[in-house]
């Protein structure tokens, strides 16, 4: 029984969360009353059995037991009229509010959540706290720190949320455009740790990016008229589908050019187009990027990879947003499409960039395109000096089996 409670808490909670945030007016103190709702399943239901509507019933408990809280403040009538409707000695409805209502708080959660006035990391602990329904120990095994560490920071985010008075709603005009920009960050930010981990010793946590996945789903569900909502979607939707053929049996990293395509998902692929084509023609950064990973799904081989077309996309996606990292992805698409010196002239060109000083993909794609030129020995450094500025250890190994294999080693004399 207390199995299937938890399982029903983790799939409701945000909502539970959402609904009650509306009463209470802070995410920290709504997650504490969530919780006694748990409690109160966990000791009624053995008893009770399950109910028909489980989470239609720890969203009432949870509401129940939030206005009871706004009743015994000395501060009632305030609260009152921010919360704006009337919470008279009447017992509250047996069901929680419309669906509709319930979708709402659950937007106003996600941009609450987001809200730039949290750190990056910050952000992203809360975020799946709070929305994917994640422990502080999953957190902290998901991005390789600490549980005090997280456990931190998700107490500090809900302090600073406090503190700074950030309303829960869904901001409009020019604020929401900023603030929606923080939210699908997140997401992204969340998936792409999943799909690369920059740390441990497995290059894909699938677990993390079915997260990210969800959260992008829900979004695009409560704000299908945003394009760039649905370009986020199609994104992870194709990324996604190649999580299969992205590692081999043993755990070993498969470049894009060895993977064995049909073992890409098909049914991920369908719906990430079907999501680019809800972004529209006019997209944003995110649609680029999955207008580019659609590049590659609509290939049945890798020979007939499109890449004249990528590295135009990749043009546009630096006009868009201008970064170093961007203009070296566009680098391997013309050394792709132009040939391997042209590439290289473009990588040279970013050699001095701040923001690469240590990325190992820098040396990593120089390391490749002058393996492709024939410059092995050079080629061997490039590859051992990206294996020793990456942390994940898959990516390491298969780094510096690229650098043997670049030039021959010595005959033993």
């Amino acid at each position: 029984m207390a199995g299937t409670v938890e399982t029903v808490f983790r799939i409701e909670s945000a909502r539970i969360i959402a609904s009650v945030t509306r009463i209470v007016r802070d995410v920290g103190l709504a997650e504490e009353i969530a919780q006694d709702a748990l409690v109160a399943a966990l000791e009624q239901w053995p008893a009770t059995g399950v109910p028909d509507r489980p989470g239609a019933w720890l969203t009432t408990t949870a509401r129940r037991r939030a206005i009871d809280l706004v009743r015994r403040k000395e501060t009632y009538a305030r609260k009152l009229a921010e919360v704006g409707r009337s919470l008279e000695d009447v017992p509250p409805p047996p069901e929680p509010a419309e669906p509709d209502d319930i979708d709402d708080d659950l937007l106003r959660l996600i941009f609450t959540a987001c809200h730039p006035v949290l750190s990056t990391a910050a952000r992203i602990a809360l975020t799946l706290r709070l929305l994917g329904g994640l422990t502080t120990g999953e957190i902290a095994r998901a991005f390789l720190t600490s549980e005090a560490t997280v456990a931190q920071r998700i107490v500090r985010a809900k302090r600073t949320l406090a503190t700074a008075a950030v309303p829960f709603e869904v901001p409009y005009g020019a604020e929401r455009a900023a603030r929606l920009s923080s939210v699908l960050e997140v997401v992204y930010l969340v998936f792409n740790e999943g799909y690369a981990a920059t740390a441990g010793d497995d290059l894909v946590r699938p677990a993390l990016c079915e997260d990210a996945l969800r959260l992008a789903r829900v979004l695009a569900g409560l704000m299908p008229e945003e394009p760039e909502v649905h370009g986020l979607v199609a994104l992870l939707e194709l990324q996604a589908s190649r999580i299969p053929a992205r590692t081999g049996p043993d755990g070993a990293p498969v470049l894009l050019a060895e993977q064995d395509r049909t073992r890409w998902d098909r049914m991920l692929i369908l719906r990430g187009l079907e999501a680019l084509r809800r972004a529209g023609p006019a997209g944003g950064p995110y649609a680029v990027q999955a207008a580019i990973a659609a590049q590659h799904a609509r290939q049945v081989r890798y020979e007939d990879t499109d890449w004249a077309a990528i590295a135009a996309l990749y043009g546009r996606l630096l006009e868009l947003t201008p970064s170093p990292v961007v203009a070296l992805n566009r680098a391997v698409a013309v050394g792709m499409a132009q040939g391997p010196a042209a590439g290289l002239a473009l990588v040279d060109e970013l050699a001095g960039e701040p923001a690469l000083q240590g990325y190992h993909l820098l040396p990593s794609v120089r390391g490749d395109l002058l393996e492709r030129l024939g410059r092995g020995a050079e080629a061997r450094t490039e590859f051992e000096r990206a294996a020793a500025l990456t942390r994940n250890a898959r990516e390491r190994e298969l780094l510096l089996s690229r650098a043997s294999r670049a030039t021959p080693r010595p005959e033993p004399g």
